[in-house]
């Protein structure tokens, strides 16, 4: 009889949580409950039978004293959420009509579509409505799903295939599908295709692994992630992309600062080089010039004598 419950229900309130989280006492119990109902089919009426399509594969609601919280996941958030928000701004206004409270809409995007159960079988039942080959149908969604990621996959459609006159079930199971293990994740979805002659099931049960793998890996990622962000950092910051490129744009290596020279006093100077002024003075006689003085002589008097040139006191 394992095969006749909800996969989902049978693991509610043990590994998975409930979809609607609040207390009341026992006078207001049924009147959330109905509202719990009513928002439900409000926003499947709203955002999946008709256009935009959102593909809202599930809807969790969280009371307080104040407020209604309503969780929208769908694999589409930018049809849910419109032109700068104008579509949840609507829809905001109308939940807040229907429950007479304060509403407040969070979207989650669904990033792996292939691996809901529900938008699996919503899209089966909508290649249905068009009149698709079901055993094509079946068999391309059995391999999307696989590629995906997941462990196993059963698809079962009823009713009228094809237009057959006598209704029948067909069953395709790829992998394996633990029911009885509460320890494995598997979501279930169901979608009504209506037909012109007449409306045709579709049941999706989709096994992802177990939820300890599942953490254990998400957490794997996540350091994996913040570590080569890092070193990428880190490898931007010592230029290493222009040191590959070879352009030699990087930053200079960091070097100890050197010691400084002791400076030369003027007298060294002057005695660096002592042919200086002999060299000079051969240079200017083989021109006909005068030669200029050599540092340190004083320089001679244009009269020609020997005497100075000032007024004796």
């Amino acid at each position: 009889m394992g095969q006749k419950v909800n996969p989902i229900g049978f693991r509610t309130g043990i590994t998975i949580g409930w979809k609607s989280r609040w207390f009341a006492p026992k006078s207001n119990f049924g009147e959330f409950l109905v509202e719990d109902e009513k928002i439900r089919r409000f926003i499947n009426e709203r955002l999946n039978q008709r256009p935009p399509y959102a593909a809202v594969s599930s809807v969790e609601i969280d009371r307080t004293r104040e407020e209604v919280k309503v969780t929208l996941n769908t694999a589409r958030p930018g049809l849910v959420i419109g032109p700068k928000g104008a579509e949840v701004d609507k829809l905001k206004d109308v939940l807040e009509n229907v429950t007479d409270r304060r509403v407040n809409i969070n979207i989650v995007e669904i990033r792996r579509p292939d691996l809901n159960a529900t938008l699996v079988a919503e899209s089966i039942s909508e290649q249905l409505k068009r009149r698709a080959n079901f055993r094509r149908v079946i068999k391309q969604r059995l391999d999307a799903c696989m590629q995906a990621g997941a462990r196993g996959v059963k698809i079962t459609v009823g009713g009228r295939l094809s237009g057959a006159e006598i209704a029948r079930s067909q069953t395709q199971l790829r992998g394996s599908i633990p029911l009885h293990t509460l320890e494995a994740d598997v979501d279930y979805g169901f979608a009504v295709a209506v037909t012109t002659y007449g409306c045709i099931g579709v049941k999706v049960w989709i096994y992802r692994g177990m939820f300890a793998e599942q953490a254990q890996q998400e957490e794997e990622e996540s350091k994996a992630g913040a570590a080569m962000t890092r070193g990428h950092r880190r490898f931007q910051r010592r230029g290493g992309e222009a040191r590959e490129r070879g352009d030699g744009r990087g930053p200079p290596a960091r070097r100890a600062p050197a010691a400084k020279k002791p400076g030369k006093s003027a007298a060294a100077k002057g005695q660096e080089h002592p042919s200086s002024g002999a060299s000079a003075e051969a240079e200017a006689a083989a021109k006909g010039k005068e030669a200029p003085p050599a540092k340190g002589q004083p320089a001679p008097d244009e009269t020609g004598s020997g005497e100075s040139s000032g007024t004796e006191q």
